[in-house]
């Protein structure tokens, strides 16, 4: 998410970045979204998902065009830079040479396609890899690229806390169920409160901050140096995560299938919407990283089409996993992090499994925290960043770092409520970036696109929704559920 052109990477083919844009969305929110399709209904979940799946298509497209403009604009620039150190190169000059030269000056006036060859093929190709904050510099004014900066850091701030309370959380319960909580002849039924016993006089609360300070531990430190996820590390946790859902759905339908089933989810419950929102809205998210995936894809012949495919199988998977979810299991007893529900030994017997699920999201989350949290280090240095200036190494190794890693652990310290902090970081900064930006970004684009080239081209990565009115009903989407959402959340304090 870093705001400058990086390098394009390693090309591969449309259906392996098909499989890359997959595994991006399908993360932590998936895990989320059982315990919300619970409690919303079952047919306003599969209703909202669709839509919000939909809108998330709308704006992936939105994304992708600005990609296009930008490319073009960036090689058009070097096009000029080209014919200017051609004409430095050039000792002398004639009449005729200042006449020609004259007449260039006049025909830059006019849009670029009037002076090069009108209609060229791969003006708008996707070969530089411009990242949304590098779009958002092309496009936006000052306050535009502060704001797109300020969300991107509200949205990462979320996802670290998110990320900083799952794996406390599910050691807690894997750890403290051991010693006898929850045990194969302990109803499945039974709840427990933070204050409960774990080990000793130890209470479960105090489990959790003891995993949460090892967490920051082992990990914190990592925000203070560079790291990125290597190819094979990469590998491992996808293949984890795979194993994970599978296994779980399998289980789930094999339960169902021997009258097991305990779920017997409402057909509607709107005081749940709030929540489902945010988490839908968190389980699309994919719009920041798509100059990583789409750039290094070989052929984008027909990029539209398969990201529509990759739509429509996640629209699937995540409803195969939840609809078996809420009718495996009675919607109370869904827990916020869904393979916590097969940590149990009436669910699954054999001990390897139940380990292996409820401990999944400690090894997935634990080696993408330090990647989020460089990410959110490096967009804080980049929006404070002045032309030509240095950060001292105090500010630049000590301040960024810890203002990066001390708010998400401050927040997971006071709160384990996984499907609130997803809600709620879904709702707000995942508006922001799903909806808000992209709708701006292709605005924008387009106007530029159509000064700088004139009306005659066409952007041959244009998005189908190229109407305004697609434009004015995402931002009009955006700012409904903004209202909607707070009001919710007003009216439920205002309740309590």
């Amino acid at each position: 998410m870093a705001g400058e052109i990086t390098e394009t990477g390693e090309l591969y083919s449309s259906y392996v970045g098909l499989v890359y844009m997959f595994n991006l969305i399908v993360g932590t929110g998936a895990l989320t979204m059982p315990k919300a399709f619970a409690t919303a209904g079952w047919l306003v979940s599969l209703v909202l998902l669709v839509f919000l799946g939909f809108m998330s298509f709308v704006t992936t497209t939105f994304v992708i065009e600005a990609m296009a403009a930008a490319n073009a604009q960036l090689r058009w620039k070097r096009m000029e830079n080209h014919k200017e150190e051609e004409d430095d190169d050039s000792s002398t000059a004639s009449d005729s040479d200042v006449l020609i030269r004259d007449n260039y000056e006049r025909a830059e006036k006019r849009p670029i396609l009037s002076v090069q060859r009108r209609g060229s093929p791969n003006l708008f190709e996707i070969t530089d890899r411009v990242e949304m904050g590098q779009m958002a510099s092309m496009f936006f004014n000052k306050v535009g690229v502060n704001l797109f900066y300020f969300c991107i850091i509200v949205y990462l701030y979320g996802d670290l806390a998110i990320y900083a309370a799952a794996v406390p959380f599910s050691l807690m319960q894997v750890t403290c169920s051991t010693t006898g909580n929850d045990s194969c002849g302990v109803e499945a039924d039974t709840k427990y409160n933070d204050t409960d016993q774990c080990w000793g006089p130890l209470r479960r609360v105090d489990a959790y901050h003891i995993y949460l300070a090892i967490f920051t531990l082992l990990l914190g430190p990592f925000t203070f140096f560079d790291v990125q996820k290597t190819k094979y590390l990469q590998i491992l946790t996808s293949l984890m995560r795979w194993i994970a859902f599978a296994v779980m759905i399998v289980l789930a339908l094999v339960r169902i299938g021997h009258g097991q089933g305990e779920g017997h989810p409402p057909l509607a419950d709107f005081s749940g919407v709030r929540n489902l929102f945010g988490v839908c809205v968190y389980s699309f998210m994919c719009q920041h990283s798509l100059p990583s995936l789409i750039t290094p894809v070989s052929s984008k012949r027909h990029l539209t089409r398969l990201v529509f495919l990759d739509y429509v199988l996640i629209l699937a998977f995540y409803g195969l996993l939840s609809f078996t979810a809420i009718f495996c299991f009675r919607g109370d007893s869904l827990m916020d992090m869904y393979t916590l529900n097969f940590a149990r030994c009436d669910v699954v017997g054999l001990a390897a499994v139940r380990f292996f699920l409820g401990l999944f999201p400690v090894f997935t989350i634990s080696t993408n925290f330090p990647i989020i949290a460089v990410t959110l280090r490096n967009n804080w240095k980049t929006l404070f960043h002045r032309e030509g200036g240095t950060y001292p190494w105090v500010v630049d190794r000590v301040v960024f770092p810890t203002i990066t890693l001390v708010p998400p652990v401050l927040v997971a310290f006071c709160t384990h409520d996984l499907e609130s902090l997803v809600g709620i970081t879904g709702a707000y900064a995942g508006t922001g970036i799903q909806y808000v930006i992209p709708a701006f970004l292709v605005y924008h684009c387009r106007r530029d696109t159509q000064l700088a080239f004139g009306c005659g081209v066409s952007n041959k990565h244009r998005s189908p929704f190229r109407h305004t009115f697609w434009v004015g009903f995402v931002l009009l989407w955006a700012f409904s559920c903004f209202i909607f959402v707070t009001a919710n959340i007003v009216l439920s304090e205002t309740k309590l």
